[in-house]
C-alpha cells in the first residue's frame, strides 16, 4: 500500500517513531472495499458526496449545519491552520473541548491540511496534557475557549494555543482568510493521520498512531457490515471526540453514510432520553452503565425513532441486554473494540445477537482465543483473545509494542471463550481474573450476578489480597435511591445466583464507582487498600 512517491508529511516525527515493522500486526484487506488507493486524505473523502443541504451536524439548539456549511467552514479552517498558524503536514495538533460541530470541524480541518490529529478529553488535567504533549511532541493546539484554562496552566513548552469560540480578533473563527475551497494535502494512505491515546486505568497512556485509511476502514467494516446505518439516520451518544468510540459514532460513522449526527456537550444519561426524544435520534452510542441507568427514567421519553443502540466501552451484562429489550423491543449491538484498533471487531447485530456473549468478528476481521504461548485453545476454553484486520497497534515510540503485538496477532488483554458456533464471550480482563483458594472467578460473572438483583443499579468486583486463600472475592453495589444497604440479603441473593466459591466475600456499597473519563472502571483505585474507606456500609464475611 505504499506509494512510490512516499509521505506527504514535511514534519516526518510520527512516521520516524512507528514501530519497527517486524512489530507489526499482519494486516488484512480482504474485503473489496477495503482496498483504498495509495493516494488518500481520508477528511476529504468523508466530506465527499452528500448534497450540500443535507444536515451533518445538529445541536441542541439552533439550525443544523449542512454539509455544504461543513465543507466549507473545515476548509476555512485548514485556511487558518496553513496560512496563518504555520501548520505543516506532519504536525501534531492538539483537539481540546467539550462535543460541539467546531471540534469536529478542527478535527476535519487537521486532517484535511495533512496534520495529524491528538484529540484529548476536555476533562484531562494540566499533568496529563502535559504528558500527552511530550510523548507525541506537540506543537500546536486548538481549544475550545471555555476549555483553554488547564491547558494553558499546564505551562507546555513550545506550544502554541489557539482558542475558538471567543470574541478575541486572533480566535481561529474570527481570522480573515479567503473564502475560498481548500485543496486536501494529498497525503498517502499510510500516513499517519491521528493519534489516540489510551484512556487506561493507570499507567503512561500509549499513543496509537492510525493512518488515513484506517478512518475509513473502521466505517466499512463495522458500520458498513453490522451497523448498517441510513442517509436518514440522526446518530447520538455519550462517548467524547477524545475517545474513539464516540469519534467513530459520532463523527465518522455519520459522514460515511452520509448521515447526520447530534452532539451533544452534555451526554450522561439524563441528558440522552430528552434528546432522543426532542430530535428523534434513531443510532445512539452509550455505555452498559448508561443503558442500565436510562431504565429508571424511559417510561417519561418517547424513544420510538430509535432503531439501533451500540454498547461498548465495557463487557454489556446479559441482564442489562434483557431489560433494556423487555422495555423497548430494540435489541443492543454489544461489541468489543481497542483504541489500538480505533472502533469494534467483535459484534453482532439483529438476529444474530446472543445476549452474554460479545458475538462474531465483524467482516473484515479475523479472531481466535489462545494461550500464553500463542497456542489457540480449543472451543471453550478460556484464553487471550487475539485479533487482526484491516488496522492494527502501532504504537508512538513505545516498547509496549511487544505486548500487544506477537506474531503477527493483536493481543487485546481480554479473556474469552469461544463458543462451538464462534460466538466470542467475554470472561474478564486479562489482569481481572480473581484466583481464590484454587479457584479461577470471573469479576464480570459476580457482577452479572449482581446487577440481577432489582436493586442493584452499577456493580464491580476485584480480588483482594488474602494470607488464607491468595485472594477473596471484593464487591461493590451502587443501589437505586432509597434501597436499603443490606449486605447479607444480596450475599444470599448472589449465592442463588452462583456457585457459593465465587459469591463475594466483602460487599461495600458506595455512593459512586470511580471512572475515567471515558466511563471505564478504574479497578485499580477498587483494589488499593485506602478505598473502601469511604465506600460507605460494608459486609466482611472472612
Amino acid at each position: 500500500m505504499t506509494d512510490p512517491r512516499g509521505t506527504a508529511h514535511v514534519d516526518t516525527f510520527a512516521r520516524d517513531h512507528l514501530p519497527p515493522p517486524d512489530q507489526w500486526p499482519e494486516l488484512r484487506f480482504d474485503l473489496p472495499e477495503l482496498r483504498y488507493p495509495a493516494r488518500l486524505n481520508c477528511a476529504a473523502e468523508l466530506l465527499t458526496g452528500p448534497p450540500d443541504d443535507r444536515p451533518a451536524f445538529r445541536t441542541p439548539s439552533g439550525p443544523p449545519w449542512t454539509y455544504g456549511e461543513l465543507r466549507a467552514r473545515v476548509d476555512r479552517l485548514a485556511h487558518v491552520l496553513d496560512r496563518d498558524l504555520g501548520v505543516v503536514p506532519g504536525d501534531r495538533v492538539l483537539l481540546r473541548g467539550p462535543t460541539t460541530p467546531w471540534l469536529a470541524a478542527c478535527w476535519l480541518a487537521v486532517l484535511k491540511a495533512g496534520a495529524i490529529a491528538v484529540t484529548v478529553l476536555a476533562q484531562q488535567r494540566p499533568h496529563e496534557l502535559s504528558t500527552v504533549c511530550a510523548i507525541a511532541r506537540v506543537r500546536h493546539a486548538l481549544c475550545d475557549v471555555r476549555a483553554v484554562g488547564d491547558l494553558a496552566r499546564a505551562g507546555i513548552p513550545g506550544l502554541r494555543i489557539t482558542t475558538y469560540g471567543g470574541d478575541a480578533p486572533e480566535d481561529l473563527l474570527n481570522r480573515p482568510v479567503p473564502a475560498a475551497p481548500y485543496p486536501a494535502v494529498d497525503t498517502a494512505a499510510d500516513d499517519v493521520a491521528l493519534i489516540a491515546f489510551t484512556s487506561g486505568t493507570t499507567g503512561r497512556p500509549k499513543g496509537c498512531m492510525h493512518f488515513h485509511r484506517d478512518v475509513p476502514a473502521i466505517a466499512d467494516t463495522f458500520s458498513r457490515h453490522v451497523l448498517g446505518p441510513r442517509a436518514d439516520d440522526v446518530f447520538a451518544g455519550s462517548p467524547p471526540l477524545g475517545f474513539t468510540f464516540g469519534l467513530g459514532g459520532l463523527v465518522i460513522f455519520p459522514l460515511r453514510a452520509g448521515a447526520s449526527a447530534l452532539l451533544l456537550e452534555q451526554a450522561g444519561p439524563r441528558q440522552l432520553l430528552p434528546a432522543i426524544a426532542a430530535h428523534r435520534v434513531s443510532v445512539l452510542f452509550t455505555a452498559p452503565t448508561a443503558y442500565r441507568a436510562m431504565l429508571a427514567e424511559l417510561d417519561a421519553y418517547d424513544v420510538s425513532s430509535l432503531r439501533r443502540c451500540v454498547s461498548a466501552g465495557e463487557n454489556l451484562p446479559a441482564a442489562t441486554w434483557r431489560a433494556w429489550h423487555e422495555r423497548t423491543g430494540l435489541r443492543i449491538i454489544n461489541g468489543i473494540g481497542a483504541t489500538e484498533l480505533l472502533h469494534i471487531f467483535i459484534s453482532a447485530a439483529d438476529d444474530r445477537i446472543r445476549p452474554g456473549t460479545t458475538g462474531l468478528p465483524v467482516p473484515g476481521w479475523y479472531a481466535r482465543v489462545q494461550d500464553e504461548n500463542g497456542e489457540p485453545v480449543p472451543d471453550g476454553v478460556p484464553g487471550l483473545l487475539a485479533v487482526r484486520g484491516p488496522v492494527g497497534c502501532r504504537y508512538l515510540a513505545d516498547p509496549r509494542q511487544r505486548e500487544y503485538v506477537r506474531d503477527g496477532w493483536n493481543i487485546t488483554g481480554d479473556t474469552y471463550v469461544r463458543d462451538p458456533d464462534g460466538y466470542f464471550r467475554y470472561v474478564a480482563r486479562a489482569d481481572d481474573m480473581i484466583v481464590s483458594a484454587g479457584y479461577n472467578i470471573a469479576g464480570p460473572e459476580v457482577e452479572d450476578a449482581l446487577l440481577r438483583h432489582p436493586d442493584v443499579v452499577e456493580a464491580a468486583v476485584v480480588g483482594r489480597p488474602d494470607e488464607e486463600r491468595g485472594q477473596v472475592v471484593v464487591a461493590y453495589a451502587v443501589l437505586r435511591e432509597g434501597a436499603e444497604r443490606d449486605p447479607e440479603a444480596l450475599r444470599a441473593f448472589v449465592k442463588a445466583e452462583l456457585a457459593p466459591y465465587k459469591c463475594p466475600r466483602e460487599i461495600l456499597f458506595p455512593d459512586a464507582l470511580p471512572r475515567t473519563a471515558t466511563g471505564k472502571l478504574q479497578r485499580f483505585r477498587l483494589r488499593a487498600a485506602g478505598w473502601p474507606a469511604a465506600a460507605g456500609d460494608r459486609s466482611d464475611q472472612r
